[in-house]
């Protein structure tokens, strides 16, 4: 999709017959510009911002794409809770690594830190509900399997809550809450 600034600059230029012409400062064609280039600068911000809280929950279901068994079939709360598991300690071998390297009584590093706030919230959210496809359906577990990473395809998909305890509440997409 062309940005809005091209098409204005496209309309500038062939209002001035397309000769390459300097534009008085506050002139309505220069406005016009500037506000066509703010618009669009706000939108590619909008869009890095979403891009990026939306990140974990991408990486959340390609972990567990990765993860699915060879042969497609519903999985038990069990089986989704040892995936669950094995997903909240991917970063524990770092963590180790980060405080082995760490001198005594120094604070910890930023990324130490980050990991750690990342795995104690994570924790928090498997204890209420943690948000997942549903593995214990076919339907969903085929379009899992066919994902090809980006957001809009997580639309087609069932989601579920499971929690420490075991209990599966059904949920919805997008994800509310905690990432």
């Amino acid at each position: 999709m062309p940005s809005k600034l091209a098409k204005v600059q496209k309309h500038v230029t062939k209002k001035k017959g397309g000769k390459p012409t300097a534009l008085h400062e506050d002139s309505r064609d220069a406005r016009r510009l500037r506000k066509a280039g703010a618009r669009d600068d706000k939108i590619h911000r909008q869009h890095n911002v979403r891009e990026k809280a939306n990140r974990s929950w991408l990486e959340r279901v390609a972990f567990l794409q990765d993860n699915l068994p060879e042969t497609l079939h519903p999985l038990e709360v069990p089986a989704i809770q040892e995936l669950i598991a094995e997903y909240l300690g991917r970063n524990d071998d770092e963590i180790g690594q980060l405080h082995s390297e760490r001198r005594p009584g120094r604070p910890p590093g930023t990324r130490l830190t980050l990991l750690e706030q990342l795995r104690s919230g994570e924790g928090k959210e498997y204890e209420t509900g943690f948000w997942v496809p549903n593995l214990a359906d076919e339907v969903t577990l085929v379009k899992l399997d066919g994902w090809k990473g980006d957001w809009i395809g997580l639309a087609n998909m069932r989601f579920v809550r499971v929690d420490a305890g075991g209990k599966v509440h059904e949920s919805q997409f997008p994800p509310r809450g905690a990432a």
